[in-house]
């Protein structure tokens, strides 16, 4: 298969419209269709089922959708790698969620500008879960990702902390007074729902909570009485005056991990890890 016939795949498996997706691929629409067409009898599997009224995704078609966003991430990491390589300049890039885990951050830094052959070390901060993304598409070359809320297939690893979750609220709150919660109380509370994350495609899931895209938006709308939020313990550290943190007992611990591509040679990475471990 060929990139081209991936993309065109992709592009009318997420769209799930064969005009939008030929309007999104700036194509149109009949050779888009052939070029479908043309991959299914190749494959001997049908990908698509097509009715006057929609377009759906046949068990095949989905594990198709799967491996082609894999290989496409794949080959535009190539592209990204090979030109950062082609500059000329030592360094590796790190992609972290801005405002998580700022202190083991901080450390693994430090440890690793104390190795002999260190280089630079240049920081990508994003948003909520996109670190996985800019690590699989060549955009940073190892990631500090978080269980159990990003996914690491595809990906080595290794684990460097695991820390239980608490539950940030106004400061102020009936339930600032207590020494625990569980995750029940928390989701019941009809004033403070919890917030809703942008997904990888940028639209947010339905739901009662506010749309937050980063950390400060949401300590802002938690101040304000419009939203809480569960968090890993150490949120505790970036806390303003105007927040409390209480523990959430059944909350599912948060284990972060230091993350990179399995085929990578680079000694830099390496050396990161290493020091990211040790610290």
């Amino acid at each position: 298969m060929e990139t081209r016939e991936l993309r065109y795949f992709v592009a009318v498996a997420e769209e799930l419209h064969f005009g939008k997706a030929a309007q999104r691929l700036g194509m149109a629409q009949p050779p888009l269709s052939r070029a479908i067409g043309q991959l299914e009898r190749r494959l001997g599997a049908t990908l698509l089922e097509r009715t006057s009224r929609a377009v759906t995704l046949t068990e095949a078609g989905s594990v198709l959708l799967r491996e082609a966003r894999a290989a496409l991430d794949a080959v535009e990491a190539a592209e990204r790698r090979t030109r950062r390589a082609a500059v000329g300049r030592p360094g590796i890039v790190l992609a972290t969620k801005a405002g998580a885990s700022g202190e083991l951050l901080a450390k693994l830094l430090d440890a690793y500008a104390a190795e002999p052959d260190a280089v630079t070390v240049d920081l990508l901060l994003c948003g909520i879960g996109e670190q996985e993304r800019m690590l699989r598409d060549g955009r940073a070359d190892v990631a500090l990702l978080h269980l159990p809320f990003d996914s690491t297939s595809g990906f080595d690893t290794e684990e460097l902390r695991t820390e239980n979750q608490v539950v940030i609220l106004p400061a102020g709150h009936p339930l600032t007074t207590r020494p625990h919660v569980r995750r029940a109380e928390v989701t019941d509370l009809p004033d403070l729902p919890l917030p809703r994350w942008p997904g990888p495609d940028g639209g947010y899931p339905d739901g009662p909570g506010p749309q937050a895209r980063d950390h400060a938006q949401l300590y802002q709308l938690i101040a304000l009485g419009r939203a809480c939020w569960i968090a890993p313990e150490s949120s505790r550290a970036q806390l303003r005056d105007d927040l409390a943190a209480v523990p959430v007992l059944d909350a599912p611990p948060v284990t972060t991990v230091i993350a990179w591509p399995p085929h990578s040679r680079s000694r830099a990475v390496a050396a990161l890890v290493r020091a990211a471990t040790d610290c």
